[in-house]
């Protein structure tokens, strides 16, 4: 009898310390659907190759221990059809893009998403911050202004579309489409060849650039398509911190100023993994733009540089035009107000409207492949300028069939009347190496006019290979007031480099820079 009291006391006292522990794991499961139920950030993305140690016969996705909980996941995604978007490429979701993107705006790591399978117009905004950070607008549709001037509304400015303004920690990505609807801007008669009997007409002719960052920083740019775009394709303003990778650009070799990507007065930024083919520039960088690398970018077939005023260049789809102006368009000539609506820069360029000072420093472009173009490593200064362009590397740079395949010009200019100046932006501190390809014969395949009064020094050239793509050679490279060091021998022979350093030759910081 003694024993099986014993035994009903053990029972009781195992239902007891069950029912206790059922009761401990209920409360842990209710705090943690609190916990969920707060947070309105989303979970990190899983890693690309995940590595499973689970049996092999385990289900491909683990069941939810907790399936009752909460979904929080969407709870910082703003689907812009939630908010009124059609995205039937007709009614205009303008509204609907403003909404959302107010409502992302003011929580932390907000989505703004343009889903698949839709097209979406709009027309000439600004999303503007300050926000929260971690903001991302996820275009995976597509996105679209008005059909042409025509159809562009008067109210808004035909200088610029997307405008991204004051913003901080910002990405905009998606595997979604940017569409211009370039043609009807090109075709207007105010451009090079389009008016009658292939004149071009006087008058006013602002087209709009597609994208806009201006004065914001810490800014990711990735996995986009943009094509099209009736001016610039992209353009950075006065930002520091910037990130573009795997892009995809373009437009027709004739689109008449189509840069692929602009950027001026802006520090800090790679470009990386991207392919870009337009009528136009394919990277260029104005003044202002310091600490620039360029990274495993194609560029071409284009169209090549037709008449480009001031701003620095990587070029049109040469890979890079260096532009430090000397002219009109600077911030240091122009109001920061002035500067949130550029003008094309065809009209821009006269001779001595303005003698502005340029400064572009620490630009790296490496493994890159430029086809079919005007030009390729191109640096061009306006006469009459100051300020300095130093420190800039071409490394591993593969040409075909490549017009002015290197180029320094200090006389640059967009007409005939210009006379020579005495002051001029200094160039010094480049680099060529390892470039390599054929060359259009033309032109002689290297080309150095340095300024009379200011020469060029500190070029090095290394591995410098260029052979015709077909035919003869035309002419032997031309330098002028050029010095600098052949570290290997140069195809062709580029004799005319003067070895050493001129004996007047100043410090970077005696230009202003």
């Amino acid at each position: 009898m003694e024993s099986i009291r014993e035994l009903l006391l053990i029972l009781l006292a195992v239902i007891l310390l069950v029912q206790n522990l059922s009761n401990v794991e209920a409360r842990y499961h209710h705090h943690k659907k609190q916990k969920n139920k707060g947070s309105t950030v989303p979970p990190p993305a899983p890693p690309e190759n995940p590595v499973s140690s689970s049996p092999s016969y385990s289900p491909s996705v683990p069941s939810d221990p907790y399936p009752n909980d909460p979904v929080n996941s969407t709870d910082c995604i703003f689907d812009v059809r939630d908010y009124g978007a059609v995205g039937d490429g007709s009614a205009d979701d303008t509204a609907a893009f403003r909404a959302a993107w107010k409502a992302a705006c003011a929580v932390e790591a907000g989505v703004v998403l343009a889903p698949s399978d839709y097209v979406f117009k709009i027309t000439s905004t600004i999303f503007s911050g300050p926000c929260k950070p971690g903001l991302v607008f996820q275009l995976d549709g597509v996105l679209m202004p008005p059909d042409g001037p025509d159809t562009w509304p008067e109210a808004d400015s035909r200088k610029q579309w997307l405008v991204f303004y004051k913003l901080d920690d910002m990405t905009f990505t998606g595997k979604g489409t940017i569409e211009g609807n370039g043609q009807p801007w090109w075709d207007l008669p105010c451009k090079p060849h389009r008016g009658p009997n292939g004149s071009t007409s006087s008058g006013p002719c602002d087209s709009p650039a597609l994208i806009r960052f201006f004065m914001s920083s810490n800014l990711v740019v990735s996995g986009l398509t943009i094509q099209n775009s009736p001016q610039f394709h992209m353009k950075f303003d006065g930002c520091e911190g910037v990130m573009i990778d795997k892009l995809s650009i373009s437009s027709p070799k004739l689109s008449p100023n189509t840069d692929g990507i602009h950027i001026e007065n802006t520090k800090s930024v790679g470009i990386y993994n991207s392919m870009i083919s337009n009528g136009d520039d394919c990277i260029s960088i104005g003044t202002g733009c310091s600490d620039v690398d360029i990274a495993d970018v194609t560029c071409g077939p284009s169209h090549g540089i037709r008449k480009k005023a001031v701003a620095v260049t990587i070029t049109r789809c040469n890979i890079v035009d260096f532009q430090p102006p000397n002219a009109p368009r600077t911030c240091c000539m122009r109001k920061r107000k002035e500067s949130a609506a550029f003008s094309d820069y065809e009209g821009i360029g006269s001779l001595g409207a303005h003698y502005s000072q340029a400064c572009v420093s620490n630009i790296t472009v490496r493994n890159a492949i430029i086809r079919e173009s005007d030009n390729g490593l191109r640096i061009k200064t306006w006469q009459g300028g100051t300020g300095c362009v130093s420190d800039l590397s071409f490394e591993n740079i593969q040409m075909e069939n490549v017009r002015n395949c290197i180029n320094i010009d200090q006389y640059y200019c967009l007409s005939r009347e210009c006379l020579n100046q005495t002051s001029a932006v200094f160039v010094t501190g480049i680099t060529y190496r390892n470039i390599k390809g054929t060359y259009d014969v033309r032109t002689p395949p290297i080309h150095f006019a340095c300024s009379d009064t200011v020469p060029c020094t500190k070029i090095t050239m290394a591995e410098v290979e260029l052979l015709p793509y077909e035919g003869q050679l035309l002419d032997d490279p031309f330098c002028w007031n050029a010095y600098g060091t052949q570290e290997t021998l140069t195809i062709p022979p580029i004799d005319c480099l003067q070895e050493g350093e001129p004996q007047s030759e100043q410090e970077v910081s005696a230009y202003g820079c």
